[in-house]
């Protein structure tokens, strides 16, 4: 988990960067896209030299950061799991859109245990905040992280783009976790970053 979400802020480090060279790539003459069924429709598969070099420096640093490395470092570009740069890129740029609304969830709770009806569920149902929050967290650094969210292990798995697919299966299961409801007395709506108060 720790090496995933460091990832993620590396990334979303350096995304400008990432984005110019992804479009770069996009617009490569010497590069062009082939029309493919690649299991998810037919996409746009087109090598993106630039953009997968430089996500091996990225994940070359993350790795020096967290020290041992557990899992697969491959970084699909240009196959049936990430098509072209594009497809990159948009899968990164929704980390925030995973991450955001369990952030606000949780510095939502001690808010929302200032009601007395509120408290008394979360008091009685999860042992209290501090005990709701560790709860969705460990459910989500169990359940985000495992792999889980594709046909077979090699397309969700542990390498790189594969983390993002497992974390995307658990946002989609939310609504059949036990803290549900606390998400949505937050103002939870979706996974797109929209609150309501």
């Amino acid at each position: 988990v720790l090496q995933s979400l460091t990832l993620w802020r590396e990334i979303a480090h350096d995304m400008f960067r990432l984005w110019y060279l992804s479009e770069e790539d996009l617009l490569d003459l010497d590069h062009r896209y082939e029309l493919k069924d690649t299991g998810q429709g037919h996409q746009r598969v087109q090598q993106a030299p630039r953009i997968s070099s430089a996500m091996r420096q990225v994940l070359h640093q993350t790795q020096q950061r967290v020290g041992k490395w557990i899992g697969s470092s491959v970084v699909h570009l240009g196959d049936n799991n990430v098509p072209n740069a594009l497809t990159f890129i948009d899968k990164y740029t929704q980390v925030a859109s995973i991450l955001n609304p369990i952030v606000l969830v949780l510095r939502q709770i001690p808010e929302l245990h200032k009601n007395p009806q509120v408290a008394s569920y979360i008091d009685t149902q999860f042992g209290g905040c501090d005990r709701l929050a560790k709860d969705i967290l460990l459910d989500f650094f169990r359940s985000a992280f495992d792999g889980s969210g594709a046909d077979n292990f090699y397309d969700a798995g542990s390498c790189i783009d594969g983390r993002l697919t497992s974390a995307w299966n658990w946002c989609s299961q939310i609504s059949a976790k036990p803290f549900y409801p606390i998400f949505k007395l937050a103002g939870f709506s979706s996974f797109d970053g929209e609150f309501q108060k």
